[in-house]
């Protein structure tokens, strides 16, 4: 396509300085008047080139020229390679040759002042994100097996229109065929994903109901709880909860009031602080704790 061509021979002349016409007829497979063509569009449409005739001779743009000055002023420039550098968490193989292409062109380095990694430190497998963003882009179906919060399996076709990234997990958001409605599906409970060759249309977002998580916290019951936690675990405390939501003791140990719907997830989270948590609220949640930790000590009799 003509723009395209049009942007890499200024891409190649801030690069090389200078190309003749011959070279850029090679390279796009177009007559060297084609060429003379393009170089004409580019002079009408303010981009500084020129051409030289004899020995020594090409196709140059002035020096002092930044390709982006006529388009995008400064802060621009970097926050696109700012947002390139926080993709490269998902895509890095792609996005560093993006990174230093626009480089170039703006005439500027990319500074390293920022580096998003957002796989956890065990991470070893497929996160399956650029397969989504194929199907989400292309408009195409997925399929996949998805094990659900209490461990069933169940094989999906999903229209995919979104990934979310929220509480340190990858989403999905698409409209589940078995369902026949909007769910949200976690990235790490999907298994075996297939990228169909089927098409699908975007539905009108009036005929459907809101998407639906994983998790069902909504139709569960909240609790007003608060926690007693040693100070040996003050680096988890401050890590974990809004500053808001603790309070020091005197004996160095914190109080730490949230809200939060009772499930196995919340016993889950407790029980992993071993003997330096207790819980003062509410009864209910104290006694369940209490039977749990009954019911693992009798593993080890």
């Amino acid at each position: 396509m003509q723009i395209n061509r049009l942007l890499e021979i200024v891409y190649l002349l801030m690069e090389q300085k200078g190309v003749t016409a011959k070279a850029l007829s090679a390279r796009f497979r177009v007559s060297q008047r084609t060429i003379y063509r393009d170089i004409d569009n580019l002079s009408l449409a303010g981009i500084p080139v020129y051409a030289e005739k004899g020995k020594g001779g090409g196709i140059r743009l002035l020096p002092e020229f930044v390709l982006s000055k006529s388009i995008l002023n400064e802060q621009e420039q970097q926050d696109i390679l700012s947002a390139l550098q926080v993709f490269g968490g998902v895509d890095s193989a792609r996005t560093s040759d993006a990174l230093k292409k626009l480089s170039a062109l703006f005439k500027k380095s990319a500074s390293d002042w920022l580096q998003v990694d957002f796989s956890d430190w065990n991470f070893s497998g497929n996160n399956f994100f650029n397969s989504f963003k194929t199907a989400i882009l292309e408009k195409r179906i997925a399929e996949f097996d998805y094990y659900g919060s209490s461990g069933e399996k169940t094989r999906r076709r999903v229209e995919p229109v979104q990934l979310w990234f929220k509480h340190r997990a990858w989403y999905i958001k698409g409209y589940c065929l078995l369902r026949q409605e909007m769910r949200m599906f976690k990235l790490t409970r999907v298994k075996n994903l297939k990228v169909t060759t089927k098409h699908f249309s975007i539905r009108d977002a009036a005929t459907i109901k809101p998407e639906i998580w994983p998790e069902k916290h909504k139709k569960q019951k909240l609790l007003a709880i608060k926690l007693k936690i040693d100070r040996e675990m003050t680096y988890r405390i401050y890590d974990e909860f809004d500053q808001d939501m603790i309070e020091k003791q005197n004996d160095g140990s914190l109080i730490v009031s949230i809200t939060w719907p009772e499930d196995y997830w919340v016993y889950g989270y407790i029980l992993s602080f071993g003997e330096h948590i207790e819980v003062l609220e509410p009864k209910s949640l104290r006694k369940a704790i209490k039977n749990k930790i009954s019911k693992i000590g009798k593993k080890y009799l």
